[in-house]
């Protein structure tokens, strides 16, 4: 994960990644549309309107689906709110 600017350039990282699971495949996407955009192995990009639908779905997510990413996914979106002109990035493989 990693908050990156309108050049790409990268603005602040997340030191965890998500947690791969299958779990994720079985999120509602009707309680879930933001976090099922996520992919292993493709990017998903949220912009500054999007974070506070995103936070919305962390504070809701399974316990068997969190790990230290969340926190750190929470920081990011924080940096997101406050900036311009920045996405958050889920950088998959």
């Amino acid at each position: 994960m990693a908050v990156r600017g309108d050049n790409r350039n990268v603005v602040a990282s997340a030191k965890a990644g998500v947690d791969w699971t299958a779990g994720f495949a079985n999120l509602d996407p009707a309680q879930f549309p933001m976090l099922r955009a996520l992919t292993p192995y493709g990017d998903a990009v949220f912009n500054q309107r999007q974070v506070p639908l995103l936070l919305s779905e962390l504070d809701r997510l399974p316990a068997d689906l969190g790990g230290d990413w969340v926190g750190q996914a929470r920081e990011l979106c924080q940096v997101v709110e406050r900036g311009l002109h920045l996405y958050l990035w889920f950088i998959g493989d």
